[in-house]
């Protein structure tokens, strides 16, 4: 069984900064992990990926150079990514997911296998 837990979201300004995190507990070996995000009235957008065998990162174009991702994988029983995410704007504001992925480099969400519950993020103007 694999389980994801998204912490770290709140209401914030404009301009401010949130961290969120993501816990993945259980069979989580060889998967990558992902971000996505869902405003209200919107599909799931993706955000970044980091990929722990081959170092990559992949990130939206909306988000390049404001958010990043990172991993902690010094945990085996639980593997942490984090979200940091700076300059917010209002049109960051949604449900951000995190989610798994055993495809090699992916920004569907549909090759995204385990999704956690989210955790909203409101950015104000």
């Amino acid at each position: 069984q694999v389980q994801l837990v998204e912490t770290g979201g709140g209401l914030v300004q404009a301009g401010g900064s949130l961290r969120l995190s993501c816990a993945a507990s259980g069979r989580t070996f060889g998967y990558a992990t992902g971000w996505f995000r869902q405003a209200p009235g919107k599909g799931r957008e993706f955000v970044a990926a980091a990929w722990r065998s081959s170092g990559v990162t992949l990130y939206a174009e909306s988000v390049k150079g404001r958010f990043t991702i990172s991993r902690d994988d010094s945990d085996n029983a639980k593997n942490m990514v984090y979200l940091q995410m700076n300059s917010l704007k209002p049109e960051d504001t949604g449900v951000y997911f995190c989610a798994l992925t055993r495809s090699a480099s992916s920004r569907r969400a549909v090759d995204y296998a385990h999704w956690g519950q989210g955790t909203q993020v409101t950015v104000s103007s």
